[in-house]
């Protein structure tokens, strides 16, 4: 405990406050985007959304923007999305990576273990087609060689605002 508190004296404050309109360009973007992805979530469900999130091999980009956009600067779930633990509790699956050789199996049983209509929505170029990791001797370049897809959210990976942007297209039926 004496060792603690000799390291705080010595090195002082090491964090800082983000503030929101720091984090983002215009934290007014941020409530219009939300407000219209609220709309669309309650015109289809009623309720919240819920998505089961696989990361099936990826470099970790896309799940520090999807850990991003859960946190108090983005707070997605006020918006109505919500993050959850069982593919049977979830509306659709969020897929990373490009599927690893050892992550086949557990894609597949975790798309089956959803309820009906599976949605599959896939986030990054790695889940895509590969990205950079496609032809790899391990990798099975992309999602739609194991499960099918219903929509692609691209980037390498994409900021917490355009997931956003590209669910709320996914809602009013913009397959791209």
């Amino acid at each position: 405990m004496i060792e603690i508190i000799k390291n705080s004296i010595i090195k002082g404050c090491v964090t800082r406050q983000i503030k929101p309109e720091s984090a983002l360009l215009n934290s007014s973007e941020l409530e219009s985007i939300g407000k219209e992805l609220r709309n669309m979530i309650n015109k289809h469900f009623n309720r919240s959304f819920h998505i089961r999130e696989v990361d099936t091999g990826s470099c970790g980009g896309c799940e520090s923007e999807i850990i991003a956009i859960s946190n108090p600067v983005y707070d997605i779930q006020r918006f109505g999305v919500d993050f959850v633990a069982s593919p049977r509790h979830a509306d659709a699956l969020l897929v990373t990576g490009p599927v690893s050789k050892n992550m086949e199996l557990a894609l597949k049983r975790t798309y089956e273990a959803m309820p009906k209509p599976n949605l599959v929505i896939t986030l990054g170029d790695c889940a895509l087609n590969g990205g950079i990791f496609k032809d790899s001797y391990y990798t099975l370049n992309g999602v739609k060689n194991v499960i099918p897809i219903n929509f692609h959210i691209p980037g390498c990976p994409p900021k917490p605002l355009d997931i956003m942007r590209y669910m709320i297209k996914f809602f009013k039926g913009d397959n791209l």
